[in-house]
């Protein structure tokens, strides 16, 4: 009879355009947090988000590639020439060698990098090398860029060389060197970008027979991905999706420990009566009133910030909830009802008749409420992450609003770095809400005739 009931009342959810919108929004997010476990697992999520030289290649604050699209613009997407594509020249002299690296890149994009860098690596070699760098412009022009001793990782930072940026007319260097000579003559203000192919040839001078020198030239984009970068370099499309089995991680155990748990308590209570159910409501109304927010930031500020701490003292604090006293007043006639009687009659035992016959008396009607209490807590763990008392360590939504803040991307102009993480917060809330309130108007006997 009841395998009956559910069926007909999940037909009856096919019924509302909410239930089916709000369940597809809710399998996007599982599938999304699923295929991010398999892709990019716990470890190397959170060695990835520590950031350091994985993220070097990438632009600072680039906004995503797609919103560029959609404008119609054509902005600078990162460039890396690395010298191994390059044919290399080579004059051996007595006691080391003069190589010859030239870097060719073709610039098609309407607009200047953001940053240009020069990575250089030069291992196993006794003495160190030297090397000079000339930039080559597709009108011709020559520009020297100076003279550099090579250690054995180098970074050379081509747009924070000042003196190059008195010979570029004050033009910054990642502007001036890609500039148009002639508009940048007229309107120094706002130079044209000169596309074409570009080359920056590396002179260097070994001291060694057979150690060489690696170089990547790194043009810095405008824009990254699909998400865009931060002020760290860091990927953001990492922490959108990572941070969305995290929410749902949160979201779910959180509201299943603390339903779960606030049920059984408050039929114990109701079955047992006595001392044991008026303990159980005075401890519910000491808890009613304690204010959960600063008890986490208690925490987060006093102890430790790791999520599954806060995951713990949310599910603690929310066993001994309001929700009880509304279990208590739901159970009250189950338990005078005459199955009940029945049981007692044929000798079942106390935990029997609790697990058996008074909790799925009531269970179809906590599911609604059970389903919107999940983003709840996806909000409650997003506020705390804002609040900065989210885990360091974890890429979340929350995590990439606090960086935002922190930076003030609304009033540098990073929206992007704002909206994402809070349209997938809303996309959740939304998803959950608009089933939940669907499946209220199913299993809420009081609803059914509205």
């Amino acid at each position: 009879m009841s395998i009956v009931m559910e069926r007909r009342a999940w037909r009856e959810l096919a019924r509302y355009p909410s239930a089916l919108v709000g369940m597809m929004i809710i399998l996007l997010l599982s599938g999304v947090a699923l295929t991010t476990l398999v892709v990019i697992p716990y470890g190397e999520a959170l060695e990835r988000w520590r950031g350091g030289e994985m993220w070097q290649r990438h632009p600072v604050n680039a906004s995503p590639a797609w919103v560029d699209r959609l404008r119609g613009g054509n902005a600078a997407r990162t460039l890396v020439v690395a010298s191994r594509d390059a044919e290399v020249e080579e004059a051996p002299f007595p006691g080391g060698r003069r190589l010859q690296i030239p870097l060719e890149f073709d610039y098609a994009y309407g607009g200047f990098p953001s940053e240009i860098n020069l990575f250089l690596t030069a291992e196993g070699h006794a003495r160190t090398p030297f090397v000079r760098l000339l930039w080559q412009a597709p009108d011709g022009r020559e520009i020297a860029l100076g003279g550099y001793r090579i250690g054995h990782q180098e970074r050379i930072s081509l747009s924070q060389d000042r003196s190059l940026e008195r010979r570029l007319g004050g033009l910054a260097p990642h502007i001036g060197l890609l500039a148009d000579p002639g508009d940048q003559a007229s309107t120094p203000a706002e130079p044209e970008v000169r596309q074409g192919r570009y080359r920056l040839l590396l002179d260097a001078v070994v001291f060694d027979e057979q150690a060489g020198i690696e170089a990547e030239l790194v043009l810095y984009g405008r824009v990254h991905g699909i998400a865009g970068t931060d002020h760290q370099r860091r990927d953001l499309s990492l922490a959108l999706l990572w941070g969305t089995p995290v929410a749902l991680a949160f979201g779910l155990i959180a509201a299943v420990g603390t339903t779960l748990t606030t049920l059984v308590i408050a039929a114990v209570g109701v079955w047992y009566r006595g001392w044991v159910d008026a303990a159980i409501q005075r401890l519910t109304e000491v808890n009613m009133i304690l204010p959960v927010l600063p008890i986490l930031v208690m925490v987060g500020t006093l102890y430790s910030t790791s999520i599954w701490l806060m995951l713990g003292v949310v599910v603690l604090l929310g066993i001994f909830s309001a929700g009880i006293k509304t279990y208590r007043a739901m159970l009250l006639p189950i338990r005078e009802a005459s199955y009940i009687e029945a049981a007692l009659a044929y000798g079942a035992s106390d935990l029997r008749i609790v697990w058996r016959y008074m909790l799925p008396r009531i269970l179809p009607v906590l599911i609604p409420t059970f389903v919107t209490l999940i983003p709840t807590f996806v909000f409650l763990e997003a506020s705390l992450a804002v609040l900065g008392l989210g885990d360091p360590e974890l890429p979340t939504w929350g995590k990439v609003l606090n960086d935002a803040q922190s930076q003030s991307a609304l009033y540098n102009g990073y929206v992007y770095w704002v909206v994402a993480p809070a349209i997938l917060l809303m996309l959740t809330g939304l998803g959950f809400a608009m089933l939940g309130f669907a499946l209220d108007r199913v299993f809420n006997p009081r609803l059914r005739s509205l």
